[in-house]
């Protein structure tokens, strides 16, 4: 007989470290942790709009998906997330989900050491070891040095991680994903942090709320807006390389 797969607990945004452990006291220390804000291969379950943010759309998707299986939904409702996640926390627990609902404050604030988004290496993996901090703040063994910056990336994990292949490994990590690394979620002055002259890339997600904040900040330094809705295309792709190239 095959086992049945093992419970997991899902949790999206930034949650409270508190929230995290005692999520896993309840529930069970061995069960993974899985990151509800990442696409996991689950179909459109059909629940929002078309014009949903996609990444609160892999949020609904795979809590669907892994319904059977998710013992819990740990949900960032807090400033560091935006009011849709809020949302989805109150649509989660009416589909019968256990929500357990997670807010940072300012008195929680970290000053973790900018150690990923300022040193050189590939994108993709930098950005994936950032998001790891969010259940696993020990420093890493393996600290590189920091680098000089050639380009920026500003904005939060894409959906689609392709468009972070384009960038050179001396691109400097700004926005909502160096907050995290910083462990400072909802800190907006961190957020707007740019390195003046910096040729950056400001990226939101299709029918994000940061996007204000993308079109405000590549206005101030000169740097290219770009909002996808899925998956990257070709165009997209293209404008990003001819900017990286040309900058």
């Amino acid at each position: 007989m095959v086992p049945a797969p093992e419970n997991i607990i899902g949790y999206y945004g930034f949650p409270r470290r508190e929230d995290i452990r005692l999520a896993r006291e309840r529930y069970g220390c061995h069960l993974p942790l899985v990151d509800l804000d990442v696409y996991q291969g689950a179909p459109d379950s059909g629940l929002l709009g078309t014009t949903t943010c996609r990444i609160i759309s892999n949020i609904v998707d795979n809590a669907v998906f892994y319904s059977r299986r998710l013992s819990a939904v740990i949900a960032d409702v807090g400033e560091g997330k935006c009011d849709r996640g809020r949302h989805i926390a109150y649509l989660l627990r009416g589909m019968g989900f256990q929500v357990i609902e997670s807010r940072i404050t300012e008195a929680e604030f970290e000053n973790r050491p900018l150690v990923w988004s300022r040193s050189a290496g590939t994108l993709r993996e930098r950005v994936n070891r950032i998001m790891d901090s969010v259940i696993d703040a020990a420093p890493p063994g393996d600290t590189p040095l920091p680098c000089a910056p050639t380009h920026g990336f500003w904005g939060v994990p894409p959906h689609d991680f392709r468009i972070l292949d384009l960038f050179p490994p001396t691109t400097h990590i700004y926005g909502w994903t160096r907050c995290v690394e910083a462990g400072r979620p909802s800190d907006l002055e961190l957020e707007c942090s740019i390195d003046e002259g910096v040729p950056t890339v400001f990226f939101t997600q299709s029918f994000c709320a940061k996007q204000d904040l993308a079109h405000y900040l590549a206005e101030k330094f000169g740097g290219m807006e770009v909002d996808c809705h899925r998956d990257v295309n070709d165009s997209i792709g293209g404008k990003v390389e001819a900017f990286l190239k040309l900058s």
